[in-house]
């Protein structure tokens, strides 16, 4: 049933659009830079709601319970603030909607020390549409920004609010980010990033059965929870022949433009997997292939994800990856991630143990940061994993997977027209980009090693988090450490670690 509203909210109303995401080609660096300005947005329009007639009448629940906790539990040092709250929020519009209720309590203050999910039920005693029902540990919220947030939750149809007595504490921070991997169940659905109903200028615009068959597919995403396997996305022969442009044209340029590892990977897949020109590779195969070959395995996603969540992805070896492919009138582009750029350019080079250990830390670095420390790192993201540059010997070399996947970019960077810059973490996070034509700026790093040694510099003297974390690959969970001197954090336990341990 939920699977079913999810589906039918998508096929009627893009989020992208509904939040004011442009509908032009947008890249995970766009993404992060608008979370942070709609963020200061939704501060600013739940202050001015406060101030609608039309919504005053909306009444918070429990008043009487309100007051309780304020009384019970106000902070020593004012009146006015709550030390500590519990409440349940039934997700009215579904799960889907609980990182714009997480958006609002932070807006407004809040700090959420629990977070947790019930399984869904009926509402209107077994009749209505499956409902699911977040628990949430607010801490040192101001009373008036409670009750604030309480009365946007009603006037907006997100949810019905209800307070608590008590719940059992779990981890601290604030900003609320995935500690288990199952946890990236929440970090999906948020927006699609670009969809071609919605944009004229997307070469399925004007191909209704495209458009049709992308919802489909998306529907897979959609109704997946972490653990299942991933259903089969069935390809036509137009999607296959498309598939197949990409992959002979790539495979041609390969040895004189990409980088070792990846010409290593793509061996091997053709060896491991049956890669080639005649099929398009399922997800769960490739998924297992990775987690055998260096611990990374796949999500299946609608679109784009907003860049905290698809970094948080990352902390967990996870990557978020799309099923449906790119038009087959323009078979040497796509205006956004499509499996062709991904299956191609980003999975030979997951298939490296040490380029899957700093995909990992740049997720890791990412874990309850601020808006603007998420620009940097998906910046860092952009030039380096999408389209980052290495030396081999004397030679120029590409290992990321925009410029691995895309026929006419990859011969762009390596000529005589880009500007080229050695590899430097803090200047690459600040480096303006653009996407709507080849990059006019790339960055060469010495090796793999050279990026990793100095991103994890960069980490140490430039993020800032009031506490570490440490991963634990058996649990698949992050764990929290309240002081650097409990644990060490700076370095990843590599594959081989994992399974010598």
């Amino acid at each position: 049933m939920q699977g079913a509203l999810n589906r039918a909210r998508f096929a009627i109303k893009s989020y992208s659009v509904d939040q004011g995401y442009p509908s032009r080609r947008r890249s995970l660096v766009d993404d992060a830079k608008f979370e942070t300005q709609k963020k200061r947005e939704l501060t600013a329009a739940i202050t001015e709601s406060r101030s609608e007639t039309g919504k005053q009448h909306v009444q918070p629940p429990g008043l009487e319970l309100i007051n309780e906790v304020f009384i019970n539990n106000a902070n020593d040092a004012s009146e006015n603030e709550v030390r500590s709250t519990h409440v349940v929020v039934t997700l009215k519009k579904g799960v889907e909607s609980l990182g714009q209720v997480l958006k609002m309590i932070e807006a407004q203050q809040g700090k959420v020390s629990h977070l947790e999910t019930r399984q869904p039920g009926q509402g209107d005693g077994g009749s209505g549409p499956v409902l699911h029902e977040a628990f949430l540990t607010l801490d040192n919220m101001p009373r008036q920004n409670l009750l604030t947030f309480i009365k946007y939750l009603a006037s907006e149809e997100l949810g019905d609010l209800r307070f608590i007595k008590e719940m059992s504490t779990a981890v601290a921070g604030d900003i609320w980010f995935p500690l288990h991997i199952s946890d990236l169940d929440f970090c999906t659905h948020v927006l699609t990033k670009f969809e071609p109903d919605l944009d004229s200028d997307h070469p399925g615009y004007n191909d209704t059965a495209y458009r049709a068959r992308r919802k489909r597919i998306a529907e897979i995403a959609f109704d997946y929870k972490e653990g299942q396997l991933i259903p089969n996305a069935e390809y036509t022969d137009d999607e296959i022949k498309t598939w197949a442009f990409v992959y002979r044209e790539v495979k041609r340029l390969a040895p004189t433009h990409a980088c070792a590892e990846f010409n290593s990977g793509i061996r091997l897949l053709e060896k491991e997997l049956g890669y080639g020109v005649h099929a398009i590779p399922q997800l769960q195969t490739v998924s297992d292939f990775l987690k055998k070959r260096s611990g990374f395995r796949l999500r299946p996603a609608s679109g784009l994800l907003t860049a905290r969540d698809f970094l948080a992805s990352l902390a967990f070896r996870v990557f978020q990856c799309t099923q449906y492919t790119r038009h087959p009138s323009s078979p040497d582009h796509s205006p956004e991630p499509d499996c062709i750029h991904e299956l191609i350019g980003h999975i030979p080079m997951f298939a490296d143990p040490q380029f899957a250990q700093f995909s990992q830390e740049i997720g890791l670095a990412s874990l309850g940061v601020s808006d603007e420390d998420i620009e940097k790192l998906a910046t860092l993201y952009w030039f380096t994993v999408e389209f980052g540059l290495c030396k081999e010997g004397d030679k120029v070399r590409a290992y990321g997977a925009g410029l691995l996947s895309s026929i006419g970019e990859i011969q762009h960077a390596l000529s005589s027209r880009p500007t080229v810059l050695p590899f430097d973490p803090q200047t690459t996070s600040l480096q303006k980009y653009q996407d709507q034509e080849y990059q006019d700026t790339y960055f060469l790093a010495e090796s793999f090693r050279d990026v990793q040694s100095k991103f994890r510099e960069w980490v140490r003297t430039h993020i800032y988090r009031p506490f570490d974390l440490s991963y634990d690959a058996f649990t698949n969970t992050v764990i929290i450490l309240d002081s650097p001197m409990k644990g060490l954090f700076a370095d990843v336990s590599s594959f081989e670690d994992f399974k010598s341990g």
